[in-house]
């Protein structure tokens, strides 16, 4: 065979195979009338509270992320309410398919808020966290329950508001106090980097009024850690059943997505196959 003709019979073959390929591809990836496909996991959206950042939900997310979830744990900006969930709610924005909003303490009070209006939040889990009803704020609902020792361990300190004559107030948890108020199951090596590194929560956010609550129109869970001093377990108990929560109790310090991360993933994992 002259090598021209060698050249056009390879040639044939080759786009012979490329067209079966194709074929067997479409139809390994058509379904027929009344099938469906696998659908993707929702985007797990973690929001932490005061006195942390979102490196406190590595181990959750570790779990999640090997559990097929994709998940953004953005930094709450932790200055008032209102312009909080504004924020959580633009990350919200940016995501197409359904989501599951998590939080950590004050956190909640945020995705409490910024789920409004989002038709692909699926659902709410509330880690230690607030579930405030319209008109409260975190500092009201953590000492309307006994049990809380936040506030004899905040430290004051004022910084600049832009554009204003009055300065801003942030409270930090006082180092000496951090591990035994905010996470006493934790290794005193590991809480005393905590609490060097803790983000403080302004007083304007803390005290900040809830608007509308989406748990009433979104199905929530809520995990409640036994030990927490931050949040009296007795105040977690009344936000959840008023919202209607799926509960699930732990013993743990405030900080139970650090030392219970299965606790804190199993929970999201379940709300996901409830609402499926």
């Amino acid at each position: 065979m002259r090598v021209p003709e060698l050249r056009r019979l390879l040639t044939a073959l080759a786009v012979a195979v490329l067209v079966a390929a194709g074929t067997v591809s479409a139809q390994a990836t058509s379904h027929k009338p009344g099938q469906t496909g696998k659908e993707p996991k929702p985007t797990v959206v973690l929001v932490h509270g005061a006195f942390a950042d979102a490196s406190g939900f590595n181990d959750a997310i570790a779990l999640l992320q090997k559990s097929g979830f994709p998940v953004i744990a953005p930094a709450n900006p932790l200055r008032d309410t209102a312009g909080d969930a504004a924020y959580i709610s633009s990350v919200v924005d940016t995501v197409p398919g359904p989501v599951i909003l998590a939080a950590h303490s004050y956190g909640g009070i945020v995705i409490t808020n910024a789920a409004r209006g989002h038709a692909n939040v699926k659902a709410l889990v509330y880690l230690g966290a607030f579930a405030p009803d319209q008109g409260e704020s975190a500092l009201q609902l953590a000492g309307q329950f006994p049990g809380s020792e936040l506030g004899a361990a905040l430290i004051p300190r004022d910084y600049p508001v832009p554009g204003s004559s009055e300065p801003g107030t942030d409270g930090y948890i006082d180092a000496a106090k951090f591990r035994a108020v905010f996470a006493a199951d934790l290794p005193a090596s590991r809480t005393r980097l905590m609490a060097a590194t803790q983000r403080p929560g302004s007083v304007q956010g803390l005290s900040g009024a809830s608007g509308v609550p989406a748990w009433k129109t979104v199905p929530s869970w809520y995990l409640i850690p036994t030990q927490d001093k931050v949040i009296p377990p007795a105040a977690q108990r009344f936000m959840a059943e008023r919202a209607g929560s799926k509960v699930v109790e732990i013993r743990s310090s405030h900080v139970v997505m650090v030392s219970h991360p299965d606790a804190a993933a199993d929970i999201i994992k379940a709300a996901y196959s409830a609402t499926r």
